[in-house]
C-alpha cells in the first residue's frame, strides 16, 4: 500500500466527495442553495459564464484526450499533468456553472419544440448522466493516483477504472459544447 493517510480509505473518501459534489450540483440546479449568500457579479459576467464554460469544456476535452494518449504511449508524467489539468478545468467549470445557476437558474431552451424534444433534451440528458457518473469515477482514480507511488498504480484499479472514466469524461465534455451551441448559438 502507501504511507498516505487516505490510501486505505479511497472508496470511503470517494463516496464522501461524490456525495458532497452531487449535493452541491443538485442543490444549485433545484434552487436549494441560498443564492443570497453569494456575491452577485455584474450581468455581463453572468452572461459570459456559458461561453467561458463551453471554452473550458473544449479545452478540457483536448487535455483529457492528450492525457489518454500519453498513458497509452507509456508517458506517465504527461498523463498525470494532463489529467490533473483536466480535473482542474472540470472543477473550474463546476464552480462557474454552480455560481450562475444558483443566481439565475437553468437556462431555458428557446428553439423549436421539435428540436428541444428530439435533440436538445436527449443530448442534455446524456451529458448530465455522464457528468454524474464521472464524478465518483474521477474522484476514485485521482485519489488512487495521489495516494500511491506511480509504480504501484498498475496494480490498483486505477488503470481499469480510468479506461472507463476517460471516454465517458470526453463524451460529457463534448456534449457540454453541443448543449452550449444549442442554447446560446443556434437559437
Amino acid at each position: 500500500m502507501s504511507d498516505h493517510p487516505l490510501a486505505d480509505h479511497v472508496p470511503a473518501a470517494t463516496a464522501v466527495l461524490s456525495a458532497v459534489s452531487l449535493a452541491l450540483v443538485f442543490g444549485a440546479v433545484l434552487g436549494a442553495l441560498p443564492s443570497a449568500l453569494l456575491p452577485v457579479a455584474p450581468d455581463w459576467v453572468l452572461a459570459l459564464i456559458p461561453t467561458l464554460n463551453a471554452a473550458i469544456c473544449a479545452v478540457a476535452f483536448v487535455v483529457v484526450a492528450v492525457g489518454w494518449r500519453a498513458i497509452r504511449r507509456g508517458d506517465v508524467h504527461r498523463h498525470r499533468r494532463a489529467m490533473l489539468t483536466g480535473l482542474g478545468l472540470f472543477a473550474l467549470f463546476l464552480v462557474c456553472y454552480l455560481y450562475r445557476v444558483s443566481l439565475r437558474g437553468p437556462t431555458p431552451f428557446t428553439g423549436p419544440a421539435v428540436v428541444e424534444q428530439y435533440v436538445y433534451l436527449p443530448v442534455l440528458a446524456v451529458h448530465v448522466f455522464l457528468a454524474i457518473v464521472c464524478i465518483p469515477l474521477l474522484y476514485y482514480v485521482v485519489l488512487l493516483a495521489l495516494t500511491r507511488p506511480v509504480a504501484a498504480l498498475p496494480r490498483t484499479n486505477h488503470p481499469r477504472v480510468g479506461r472507463v472514466a476517460a471516454p465517458l469524461w470526453l463524451v460529457s465534455f463534448g456534449l457540454g459544447v453541443v448543449v452550449y451551441v444549442l442554447l446560446h448559438v443556434a437559437w
